[in-house]
């Protein structure tokens, strides 16, 4: 309830009439001012008005997408064009049966491996922060001349050949020499002492 006697801020308004003696009044006459229903006024009520109803639903603002470097791309490109054909060069001058061993795949396999371990150190501890270096030699080059696709296929081939022992041994030869190969080159390049000029 409000001072004046009404609710919700709605007062009942009241006239007094002055008599011209002050010891006779006459009964005030009171004017109420209706108050609103209820369901007009408390939001959320049944049959209350939504005043957000017609809105448009609100949007999640979308998080911006880093825009790519066209170099670092033309540079994974190349590096991988150049990788890409040295290994297909090679797998066409030496080709082999299924029950041979896949010397131009095994071959690039480990060169790939060597020169990953070679550039990947060289170039984050010994070189100078460079941003296209690592994507040419790295991601590219040697992304490009190594396969593991062509090798999986070729331990199928074996095993549909009934070759088992060369499908073993190629699959431990292969991984053990690649570890080996990047174990070496990386110890390699952190051998060598930096000069401090």
């Amino acid at each position: 309830m409000t001072p004046w006697g009404g609710g919700a801020g709605f007062p009942n308004r009241c006239y007094s009439r002055l008599m011209a003696s002050s010891s006779d009044h006459e009964p005030e006459e009171c004017s109420r001012v209706p108050e609103p229903a209820a369901h007009l006024t408390e939001p959320g009520a049944a049959g209350a008005p939504d005043a957000n109803r017609d809105l448009p639903p609100r949007r999640r603002p979308r998080a911006a997408l880093p825009r790519p470097d066209r170099r670092e791309l033309a540079a994974v490109f190349a590096g991988g064009a150049l990788g890409t054909l040295a290994r297909a060069g090679l797998a066409e001058a030496f080709p082999h049966s299924a029950t041979a061993w896949p010397w131009p795949t095994f071959a690039v396999n480990i060169v790939a491996a060597f020169l990953l371990g070679y550039f990947v150190t060289r170039l984050q501890e010994r070189l100078p922060l460079s941003s296209y270096r690592r994507p040419l030699l790295g991601t590219g080059l040697c992304g490009g001349l190594s396969t593991f696709s062509t090798m999986q296929l070729e331990i199928v081939k074996m095993l549909d050949a009934h070759a088992w022992a060369l499908a073993v041994g190629y699959t431990a030869a292969s991984v053990a020499a690649g570890y080996a190969a990047i174990q070496l080159s990386t110890a390699m390049v952190r051998r060598v002492r930096v000069r401090v000029r």
